[in-house]
């Protein structure tokens, strides 16, 4: 059996296919338990949180294994295979340990360093046990990774390289200001109770603000959360629950506001949030136009399927009529269809591109001698710039001329939305004097965000604790190989005691225990040297063939030894528990 993970997460999809594939605690429960009752498919875990959703497995074949979670995964998040395949990445064996151990260090968060996730894969692995799907391998993996993320905090500066989400997005909603200076005085609204919203509360309350609102489904989640606010001691915030009914009415009240919740549908509305601000300002909410003619562009190119041009080196260049060497100046991410590539390009060539371009193959024709005349040059270029329209735009190396910007009147509510799918409708960052940040702009936030020194040392840990893993497992594999070998030669033992007792009946006690003890040590002599290199040579990488190469050597019972580890893994099992 091998490790195996398939999963997408804000690296590999935008936010929009993210939200429409996220999965609710149900949903998340039912994946699991059809992971396992699938055939390749004997342990499985699920780790889902705002920005990633993983389906951990332990297979018996890999291809099959990886349509298997792919189909999985699409029919439990509502997504087409077809679309949702482009977003998925497969990690496999010592790469899929490597991955859940750089995720849990922090290393694959939208902000480094952010230290949510390792609750979040204690969550994962809690719901598994619970459901008696994860086994030895998902047990020792998300055991493993929860102690690799806690030496990566306590031993290296990654609480330095980036912070929680809620930090980073009251970050971005104070515009680069002091966040304690910025919230100093307001009044928020929380909405939702879960490990998410506490966090955001507890920051909140932390940062000064003077009073937080806290609204949820069961009203009891919100007052509990009020209560631990109320009587924090680091804090003299006020704060009380209310239910989730009153939560326009709070939010006309309130300054700022954080929602993260669990509903499939939008929690506010922009028509919603409009009203809100109408009622804080008494003037009618107005949309901002320049933020709307910006989305309306996006959304056409979006439309229109506009596709970047593939970057030099790329195996789009294949077959291309130009030497890519003499092109290596390029500029990074430009294409060698695009302007900087054909520049200074004689017209036989010139001509030789487009057609390449076009189809991807070069045009076969002879190099004429001499310059063609300006009315074969005007035809080749006419004829390249309709290529460059089929085929996307030619990058243009000069600069676009600036654009003035109307400037956004001051927000008067602020909104962060750290919901998967979405709370707060996107159509609200079109309205002015609101600022909202949620998970897409989150995203583009983080991707200029600093890397500090301290992620290499966690590189470093991560690498070390994956070839540390990688050997304990392997060596674990050939142990219930040499237990069996050694429980046969126990047998051999007292075969060869029982037949000497009946040869000599009148053999003493003393003797009879001596001749006992004598044989079992020449046995165990034998085997020691075999059994420890055996686990050495095991541990290393390629060494899974060895525990065959055992049980053929010595004719060793396979069902006996897969009762011994059906027996260490019950055994295991009992004492298993969260980290």
């Amino acid at each position: 059996m091998s490790l195996l993970v398939v999963g997408l997460s804000h690296r590999s999809a935008p936010v929009s296919v993210l939200e429409r594939a996220s999965l609710n605690a149900d949903a998340q429960l039912k994946l699991v338990q059809d992971t396992v009752a699938a055939e390749p498919a004997a342990e499985a875990a699920v780790l889902a949180t705002c920005n990633r959703i993983e389906l951990y497995a332990d297979v018996d074949k890999f291809h099959a294994g990886v349509a298997e979670l792919s189909t999985l995964l699409a029919q439990h998040s509502g997504v087409g295979l077809e679309e949702l395949t482009p977003y998925l990445y497969v990690h496999y064996e010592d790469r899929a340990v490597h991955h859940l151990f750089s995720v849990a260090c922090g290393l694959d968060s939208m902000v480094v360093g952010e230290g949510q996730i390792l609750g979040q894969i204690k969550d994962s692995l809690a719901r598994a046990q619970d459901l008696h799907t994860a086994g030895r391998l998902l047990n020792d993996l998300f055991q493993q990774a929860l102690r690799v993320g806690k030496r990566a905090h306590s031993e290296t500066g990654i609480d330095r390289a980036g912070q929680s989400l809620v930090t980073f997005g009251l970050e971005q909603l104070s515009a680069g200001a002091d966040v304690e200076q910025w919230a100093r005085g307001k009044k928020a609204l929380v909405i939702g109770a879960g490990s998410m919203s506490s966090l955001a509360a507890a920051t909140l309350a932390r940062a000064g603000v003077a009073e937080i609102v806290v609204a949820n489904r069961t009203f009891e989640r919100a007052e509990r959360l009020a209560r631990i606010l109320s009587e924090g001691d680091d804090t003299d915030v006020l704060a009380r629950a209310v239910p989730m009914d009153a939560v326009q009415g709070e939010l006309t009240r309130a300054d700022v506001a954080v929602s993260c919740t669990g509903a499939t549908g939008l929690v506010l509305t922009a028509d919603s949030v409009a009203a809100t601000v109408e009622g804080r300002t008494g003037a009618p909410a107005v949309e901002d136009t320049a933020v709307r003619e910006t989305a309306a562009r996006e959304t056409a190119v979006r439309e229109a399927g506009e596709t970047p041009l593939p970057g030099a080196g790329s195996a789009a260049d294949e077959n291309c009529p130009l030497d890519l060497s003499s092109v290596s100046s390029v500029p990074s991410g430009f294409s060698v269809m695009g302007e900087a590539a054909v520049a200074g390009m004689d017209a036989a060539t010139l001509e030789q591109h487009g057609a390449w371009a076009a189809g991807g193959t070069a045009v076969d024709r002879p190099r004429e001698t001499g310059r063609p005349g300006p009315e074969a040059d005007a035809e080749l270029i006419g004829a390249l710039a309709a290529t460059a329209t089929r085929v996307g735009r030619i990058p243009e190396r000069r600069r676009p001329e600036p654009v003035a910007e109307v400037p956004r009147p001051q927000p008067v509510l602020f909104l962060l939305d750290l919901a998967m799918p979405r709370d707060v409708d996107a159509a609200v960052h079109r309205l002015a004097g609101v600022r909202l940040v949620d998970i897409e702009s989150l995203a583009d936030a983080s991707a200029d965000a600093p890397m500090a020194a301290d992620v290499d040392m966690v590189r470093r840990i991560v690498a070390d604790e994956v070839a540390a893993f990688g050997a304990a497992q392997r060596a674990a594999h050939i142990t219930p190989t040499v237990v069996a070998l050694r429980s046969m030669a126990a047998d051999v033992v007292a075969g060869e005691i029982a037949r000497l007792e009946g040869r000599l009946p009148g053999l003493d006690d003393k003797h009879r225990a001596e001749i006992t003890q004598t044989v079992k040590r020449v046995v165990d002599k034998l085997l020691h040297a075999p059994t420890v290199r055996v686990k050495q040579l095991a541990a290393e990488p390629g060494g899974a063939g060895y525990a065959d190469a055992l049980r053929t050597l010595f004719d060793l019972d396979q069902e006996t030894v897969a009762s011994v580890s059906r027996a260490g893994n019950s055994t295991t099992e009992k004492n298993r528990g969260p980290a």
